[in-house]
């Protein structure tokens, strides 16, 4: 028993030697690191700042390089599709079992937000170790870099990450699969790339999304199925290994851990818990937990206090281990599986181990897929260039601003002629039935007179103005759309701009707003030209005859075909067609029957019915065998009457034809001829001549250059919206060659990465 005691003592005396002499050695180790990263700080300085350093390009180093082909992959591949098995460290762990504050003492820098128990990271987070003279952080999308060495800026920067995340959160998700990306640069960083992930959750809480726990797994299985990523498994070593879930996962997506290292952190209070020695040697040897790893670490990230800073954690931890009982003696572990500074070691020795076996078949994949793509398109587009969704735009708004052009070329006689037949569409209804038709219920000239100027002023007062804008508004929609439509019947025509064209002019449209001061414009020109009666030539009388004679003709045509569907097919159609009236239809053709006798009777007969012709009617009706009630007669008496006045209307317009002599003259009275109509059409005409030439001018000098800046105002909204251009330029074409772009970019910074790794010595 003496013997045996004796030579525990000496045993524990050489271990506490050795591990005295292991940390003179450290020390010495990191003074010199100190010096050398003091050296390589100004050389790094004197390289930027010499005379040819502006004239010569900046060599990226080797890290840099890799994470941009990871980045580039992010973007290509965001559902980390196989074909993407590039080397990355993947840190998982537990919920707030220490592996934030591992990648934090690896980067040398408190980079993260932090939370008492709360779950802080909700979105993986890619970060890029690389040497540089100066300690910062910067993020892949931004250009702003944020000082590590000053506090208000490491402030600022966990605020930013915290925001990303949670922005990154839509829907009401609890975590995201979107990667964040940051680069973190300073003298004496061990390079490589490392993915931090949302920690491992047993429990789903109330705040918490219901699938979060299956989302997080998701995450965590999706990252940690790549076979050539490095698992940096973290185990919270102060709780009980038989709630650990890490340790199980890790064992499942690496069951050989020939890519795992484990990392066991607070090992501190693991002691102060009075920890058994035998158990926490069995965990760093692998005897523990069911699943193998390449190596095994204990770790020390601070006493929990989010005040310390990084040097402080590193003393303390130096610290603990120098003093500490448990790990001091009895083997429990051997020295170079003890600090942070060991593990960084570790872990970038294997990451470049793992970079240098793998990223040739990463190229090889890639080339492989470049070359399937570019056979595809050749098969499938042969004489089409590849034009990515960016440049397909670009020569989508090149088209676009073409037909803008195109429209300042249009005749101003094209642009009269379409606006006069837009305004008399417009308002020809309103002609007849409130202007025309009460004015000619009058039994003289002097009455017809006033009344049409009494209803021309109120109508060029109230509506009129308004009525013409809008429609000023529609033929230069029209227009613009007939020349968009008249371009796709070219030869060159590519039916992929479509969407993209139809929704920008859509919404071009939709802003764009006549000027407000243009009804007031035409209000005034409008009322002079109405006041106007004195047709001067023979050449505008007859003009003025034909636009009645056309007016009523076309007014005919449509009260025809209101009448015919009134009373149905006519005796010779039903014979030919077969077709068979309702009774509605046979009610209504008897009380056509009796009124056409009434207005046959009654020539000049006004435009409503006395009670008593009512009546005489209804009677009339039914003796034929058919029972109506008076508003049925009204009914059908509106159409009637229509075809009766415009007869009457048409057949005046064929006598005023020789009669501008008399109007001239002033015999209209002695020589019993009526012009009122004509007057009055003319009128109207010269209006709508003179609105036209306005709204043309308004159009040509004003309104389309509007209209064009609005097309370019939404043209420059669609090229900076990524999404909206995703889903107007759709296509296999457009797929493709948006992964043909993809892939050689990532091909092509592959191969440099791959030339610059094997010339490094």
């Amino acid at each position: 028993d003496k013997d045996k005691d004796s030579l525990r003592e000496k045993y524990e005396a050489l271990q506490v030697e050795l591990m005295a002499v292991q940390l003179k050695y450290q020390r010495e180790v990191e003074r010199l690191e100190r010096e050398n990263k003091e050296l390589r700080k100004t050389l790094l300085l004197k390289a930027q700042t010499s005379p040819t350093a502006k004239m010569r390009k900046v060599k990226k180093s080797l890290i840099d390089m890799y994470s941009e082909v990871l980045d580039e992959l992010c973007d290509y591949d965001s559902s980390y599709d196989t074909q993407d098995h590039l080397p990355r460290v993947v840190v998982v762990g537990d919920q707030s079992s220490g592996k934030t504050s591992v990648l934090e003492m690896i980067a040398q820098a408190r980079i993260f937000p932090r939370g008492a128990g709360e779950m802080m990271t909700r979105a993986p987070v890619m970060v890029t170790l690389s040497e540089g003279p100066y300690h910062i952080a910067q993020f892949k999308d931004s250009t702003r870099e944020f000082d590590l060495t000053n506090e208000e800026d490491l402030s600022e920067l966990r605020m930013e990450v915290e925001l990303r995340m949670r922005n990154s959160v839509s829907g009401g998700r609890t975590v995201s699969h979107d990667v964040i990306s940051m680069t973190v640069r300073g003298p004496g960083l061990q390079r490589m790339v490392l993915v931090d992930l949302p920690g491992i959750i047993s429990t789903v809480t109330t705040d918490m999304a219901s699938n979060t726990r299956e989302a997080i797994q998701a995450i965590s299985e999706q990252h940690m199925s790549n076979p050539n990523a490095i698992i940096l498994c973290v185990q919270d070593g102060s709780v009980d290994a038989e709630r650990s879930n890490v340790t199980q996962l890790a064992a499942t997506m690496d069951p050989s851990g020939k890519r795992t290292i484990f990392v066991l952190t607070k090992v501190d209070l693991a002691e102060q818990n009075l920890a058994n020695p035998d158990r926490i040697k069995k965990i760093l040897s692998g005897r523990l937990f069911p699943m193998k790893a390449l190596g095994y670490f204990a770790v020390v990230t601070g006493r929990g206090n989010s005040n310390e800073t990084i040097a402080d954690i590193r003393d303390y931890e130096e610290q603990f281990f120098t003093n500490s009982k448990l790990f001091r003696s009895g083997g429990v572990v051997s020295s170079h599986q003890c600090t942070t500074r060991n593990l960084s070691f570790a872990v970038s020795e294997c990451f470049w181990k793992m970079v240098r076996d793998t990223v040739e078949q990463q190229a090889d994949a890639f080339k492989a897929t470049r070359f399937n793509l570019e056979t595809e398109w050749k098969n499938n587009f042969p004489r089409m260039r590849e034009l990515d969704r960016d440049e397909l735009f670009e020569k989508a708004r090149g088209e676009v601003l073409d037909e803008v052009v195109n429209m300042s070329l249009v005749s101003p006689k094209y642009w009269e002629d379409a606006l006069s037949k837009k305004l008399w569409d417009k308002t020809n209804t309103y002609v007849f039935e409130n202007i025309y038709l009460p004015a000619a219920q009058s039994d003289n000239s002097g009455t017809f007179n006033t009344i049409a100027d009494i209803k021309l002023k109120q109508w060029a007062d109230m509506g009129l103005p308004r009525k013409c804008v809008e429609v000023g508004w529609e033929t230069l929609q029209e227009e613009f759309r007939k020349l968009m439509d008249k371009s796709k019947t070219s030869r060159d025509h590519d039916d992929i701009f479509d969407n993209l064209k139809a929704a920008v002019v859509d919404e071009a449209i939709k802003r764009h707003k006549w000027e407000d001061k243009a009804s007031d414009v035409l209000r005034v020109i409008q009322l002079n030209a109405l006041e106007d009666r004195s047709v001067s030539d023979k050449q505008q009388w007859d003009a003025a005859c034909k636009f009645l004679e056309e007016s009523v003709k076309e007014k005919m045509v449509a009260n025809e075909a209101t009448l015919k569907e009134m009373i149905g097919p006519s005796s010779s159609e039903q014979w030919l067609y077969w077709r068979t009236p309702t009774d509605e239809q046979r009610r209504r053709a008897a009380v056509r029957s009796e009124l056409d006798k009434l207005l046959k009777a009654t020539y000049n007969h006004k435009n409503t019915l006395t009670f008593d012709e009512v009546t005489t009617t209804r009677k009339n009706v039914q003796t034929a065998g058919y029972d109506v009630d008076n508003e049925f007669i009204r009914q059908t008496w509106h159409p009637v009457y229509r075809r009766h006045f415009l007869r009457k209307s048409l057949a005046k317009a064929y006598d005023s034809r020789k009669s501008f002599y008399a109007y001239h003259q002033g015999l209209e009275g002695e020589l019993g001829v009526d012009c009122n109509d004509i007057v009055l059409f003319w009128r109207i005409q010269q209006m709508i001549k003179i609105t036209a030439n306005a709204l043309r001018q308004q159009v040509m000098n004003r309104e389309a250059r509007r209209m064009e800046r609005e097309i370019k105002a939404v043209l420059e909204e669609c090229g900076c919206d990524r999404e909206r251009k995703a889903t107007l330029l759709v296509g296999r074409r457009v797929q493709l060659a948006e992964e043909l772009k993809r892939v050689r970019q990532i091909q092509e910074k592959l191969e440099e990465f791959i030339h610059a790794l094997n010339n490094e010595k």
